[in-house]
């Protein structure tokens, strides 16, 4: 009897030992545990109202959701500017907060050291100067400029705007807005004279090609830069042609004619850098990279070249002019002539919805203003 009396006894301890280290482990794993289902609660309470998002990119880099909110760096850095007032860095702080891998240093025209640049130098045209050195230093030696005017350069802040040929800008009386810019960039041949209204009296450079340069010397602005953007090893000996202001013997290679003559002085004559074909087609837009070479569909148009330009050269950029609606067939497909957009046709060269694409991304990310709203 009393050795079952004890036998209960010591159950009865060794059962209280247990429920105690029990109760003892429970209480240090719930009081482990509940920082963290704290932490989980306050997440998904965060992100519930919209205080926490995860950072998602695109295959080329992009941000996927875009806003022209400015990041709370930027409101800081510019929040106290007058409005109106031209934002320094603007547009490169923008680009980079979409496009982290975004990167500035990259000059607007080639000059005597541009074999130095080592991401033009293993292509040739249009995305390198690859078999082209020799002509290139040719014609810059005749050049002796490599910059914006003297004025220009000296501007701590440059506000620059790029002109699109689009039938949008019809009617749409922006040119005292137009003028304002401290730098305004037209395209191959667009008129400016009977159409000032609407597109502005200024021209600070005009960026062509061979096929799309003004062949009336009398249409050409007074005052402006002629800017070649070389989509070919012959554009480069037609603009040898054009500085030294010889006439062209052999016209072959072309896919339409060309100006024999550009009224302008060799030191008024640049070659835009190639690089910005290149960047706006592999980077920017996602086109084939075919090996370097001009091919089917990886061929940006000029106006988004002229835009990645800018962003690495302006503190603000504006675009007007831009923009296609292919659901209005009717519609000018030119600000100047009667051209109806319904003759446009695919083009082997380009892809017309892939950068449309990119350019909504600058647009949607306020790196960039669309005046004409029609990107």
């Amino acid at each position: 009897m009393i050795r079952m009396k004890s036998s209960r006894s010591f159950m009865f301890l060794i059962c209280s030992i247990m429920v105690l280290i029990f109760l003892y482990f429970s209480s240090c794993k719930l009081h482990l545990r509940s920082p963290v289902q704290k932490s989980k609660a306050d997440l998904h309470r965060l992100l519930s109202a919209g205080r926490v998002v995860a950072t998602e990119y695109d295959k080329q880099g992009f941000l996927t959701k875009l806003d022209r909110n400015l990041p709370l760096e930027l409101q800081y850095k510019y929040g106290n500017l007058s409005k109106g007032e031209c934002k320094p860095g603007y547009a490169e702080a923008k680009m980079t907060s979409i496009y982290p891998k975004f990167s500035k240093p990259a000059p607007m025209f080639l000059d005597p050291n541009f074999k130095r640049l080592s991401k033009i130098s293993g292509y040739p045209p249009p995305f390198g100067v690859r078999t082209q050195e020799k002509i290139i230093d040719y014609i810059l030696q005749a050049t002796k400029r490599y910059s914006l005017d003297s004025e220009l350069d000296s501007i701590s802040c440059k506000k620059c705007i790029i002109i699109g040929n689009g039938g949008i800008l019809f009617n749409k009386s922006l040119g005292s807005q137009i003028d304002q810019y401290d730098v305004v960039v037209r395209l191959n041949e667009a008129p400016v004279v009977g159409f000032e209204k609407d597109v502005g009296s200024k021209t600070t450079m005009r960026i062509t090609y061979p096929e799309g340069a003004i062949q009336r010397p009398e249409r050409y602005e007074k005052s402006s830069l002629f800017v070649l953007s070389a989509f070919k090893p012959m554009d480069f000996r037609w603009l040898r042609h054009m500085v030294f202001n010889e006439k062209p013997r052999r016209m072959e290679g072309f896919w339409k004619s060309v100006a024999r003559a550009v009224p302008r002085d060799p030191e008024d004559m640049r070659i835009l850098n190639p690089y910005f074909i290149q960047e706006a087609a592999f980077k920017f837009i996602g086109l084939p990279h075919n090996s370097g070479l001009m091919g089917r569909g990886n061929i940006p148009t000029l106006g988004t070249v002229a835009i990645t330009m800018a962003l690495h050269n302006c503190d603000e950029v504006a675009v007007a002019g831009f923009g296609y609606d292919m659901n209005t067939p009717y519609a000018p497909l030119h600000y100047y002539e009667r051209l109806r957009m319904s003759a446009i046709r695919e083009s082997w060269t380009h892809n017309i919805s892939k950068e449309k694409e990119f350019l909504r991304k600058l647009v949607k990310g306020g790196v960039i203003q669309d005046l004409t709203h029609g990107i």
